[in-house]
């Protein structure tokens, strides 16, 4: 590997840990967030149980958001999912 090469990936490993969107959902919900923050053991679980099918940041952008964060406000700490992403996202910068 050329040292370009190596730089570019180390900017694009920081890039994506400053920018949530490309962190997946299940790493940016991770099992420890998820069991703090709620009764399920995985984001997916949570997802499930709402009967919501989005594995990705777009496809959680697709879900109606009262619906989302009726389900949030429901079965975890926060009262919005826009607060649950921020504290996730918090969480991981720390």
């Amino acid at each position: 590997m050329s040292f370009d090469d190596l730089l570019l990936e180390l900017q694009g490993q920081k890039t994506a840990q400053e920018d949530p969107s490309k962190v997946s959902l299940d790493e940016l919900f991770n099992p420890g967030f998820m069991q703090r923050h709620s009764s399920f053991a995985s984001f997916a679980e949570f997802m499930e149980k709402g009967s919501f099918t989005a594995s990705t940041h777009e496809e959680i952008g697709n879900i109606m958001e009262e619906l989302l964060d009726r389900h949030v406000a429901r079965h975890t700490d926060f009262s919005k999912y826009s607060a649950m992403l921020k504290a996730a996202t918090d969480e991981r910068t720390r």
